[in-house]
C-alpha cells in the first residue's frame, strides 16, 4: 500500500432498509453505503465513488430485496481527496 492512499475493509449493515417502502430499498441501501463509508473516512458524501459491482450487489435480488450486509474495500487517495468503494477480492 502507498503513501498517498487508505485501504479498509468494512462490514456495511444496510438493516435500516426493511423500514423503507419495498419499492424504495435498493435506492436506500445505495445511499446508506455512502453515507456510511463517508462516515468512517472523513468526508463528504459527494467524494465516495461506488464501483459498479457494488450496485450490481446491491440490485441482485431486485428492488425490493436488497442484502441485509455487505462486505465492501473502501480506498482513499489523499492526494485527490476521494474515496473509492469496491467488492474486496475474495
Amino acid at each position: 500500500m502507498a503513501d498517498d492512499m487508505e485501504e479498509r475493509i468494512m462490514i456495511i449493515p444496510l438493516r435500516k432498509v426493511v423500514d423503507a417502502p419495498k419499492r424504495k430499498r435498493a435506492p436506500i441501501a445505495i445511499k446508506l453505503i455512502r453515507s456510511h463509508v463517508a462516515r468512517h473516512m472523513k468526508i463528504d458524501e459527494k467524494s465516495v465513488w461506488l464501483d459498479t459491482p457494488i450496485n450490481e450487489a446491491v440490485w441482485m435480488r431486485g428492488i425490493q430485496y436488497p442484502p441485509n450486509k455487505l462486505k465492501v474495500k473502501a480506498t482513499r487517495f489523499k492526494d485527490q481527496e476521494l474515496v473509492e468503494v469496491t467488492l474486496p477480492d475474495e
